[in-house]
């Protein structure tokens, strides 16, 4: 497994992520996300997921963040691979 960035912190169960920038999500700007470890059940579920694979990975991700997929759509770029390099971690 390679070495974690600065800006995530792992734990047993979960990830949480800094975010450089932030997102507002009902008018509070957010700063760091906790991104739980996927179950079997989540990968099952991704399967049913409909749209593109962008859509499902944002979908995916909202789900183990625990937020609206809508939401994770106004992170910046960064950001966003920020939760890329998370669930890398759990996958490695």
């Amino acid at each position: 497994m390679s070495k974690a960035p600065e800006y995530l912190q792992i734990n047993d169960d979960n990830i949480v992520i800094e975010l450089k920038k932030g997102v507002e999500i009902e008018g509070v700007v957010v700063k760091s996300f906790t991104m739980r470890e996927p179950t079997v059940q989540d990968n099952l579920a991704l399967d049913s997921i409909k749209g593109s694979d962008a859509e499902k990975e944002i979908t995916y991700f909202a789900n183990l963040c625990e937020q609206a997929p809508d939401d994770l759509k106004g992170l910046t770029q960064r950001d966003y691979v920020r939760l890329q390099k998370a669930y890398s971690f759990f996958i490695d």
